[in-house]
């Protein structure tokens, strides 16, 4: 059968397949967009993603640091999120068990499908694996009530860069971003030059106050703690029934 056009009916050229893949993959950011404001405006569980390296080996200073953040962090309540790998992502999956050895909702592992990267380490408790980086993310900060990043690499950067800017256009709001140590002092203060103090106007003051960098462990703990509490404090308000004795 021929179509008016003289086209085989159900033939397309390629510009117009062309326009129909473009079509679909539109429709399905629409898609992905529309899912990211599913955000709960208060979750059953809190939730503290723990971003750092990979590279940290274990019985260092700077994994046992992280370890005990995250063990914390569990014993008060919070449930732990990484990346899933190893490094310091496995210290937080470590400490998280550590605290909580048999809830194993306390220790979350997000990994994305790396060649060299195979295997989620041992101490995550519940797993969730992604194709790519872009949807990895997303699963970040829809799982997460609070961020902190310790040390690490290009992967740690793009991940808090990600959170700092979707704080700074409040796509995610009421959501602390701690910063553990030297190193995003010296990020901070050069976004804070390079952006706002020379006068470039690329950036404002209230952007640079969006990451609360801190100096040790005991530090971010306290931030959170007192997060954390006021986050109890909402889910008592929004559901008073709940919180009668028994």
């Amino acid at each position: 059968m021929i179509n008016p056009n003289n086209k085989p009916v159900g033939v397309v050229d390629d510009a117009e397949a062309l326009r129909i893949v473009s079509d679909a993959v539109l429709k399905l950011w629409d898609t992905v967009d529309d899912l990211s404001r599913l955000r709960p405006a208060h979750t059953d569980q809190y939730h503290v993603t723990i971003f750092g390296s990979a590279r940290i080996q274990e019985d260092t200073p700077s994994y046992e640091a992280v370890k005990q953040l995250a063990s914390q962090l569990a014993a008060m309540g919070c449930r732990i999120v990484t990346g899933g790998g190893p490094g310091l992502m496995q210290a937080a999956n470590e400490g998280a068990r550590q605290a909580k050895p048999d809830d194993p909702d306390a220790s979350v592992g997000i990994r994305v499908d790396l060649d060299f990267e195979q295997h989620v380490n041992d101490f995550v408790g519940r797993a969730y694996e992604h194709k790519t980086f872009f949807s990895r993310l997303h699963h970040f900060v829809q799982r997460s009530n609070a961020f902190i990043v310790t040390e690490g690499g290009i992967g740690t950067l793009l991940e808090l860069s990600m959170v700092w800017q979707l704080l700074q256009v409040r796509k995610l709001y009421d959501t602390p971003l701690i910063l553990i140590g030297d190193m995003w002092h010296g990020l901070v203060d050069w976004a804070s030059l390079n952006m706002v103090s020379n006068g470039a106007g690329l950036a404002g003051e209230r952007d640079m106050q969006i990451p609360v960098v801190v100096d040790s462990i005991e530090d971010a703990v306290q931030l959170i703690r007192e997060h954390h509490a006021a986050w109890l404090d909402v889910g008592k308000a929004l559901d008073p029934v709940s919180q009668q004795p028994a």
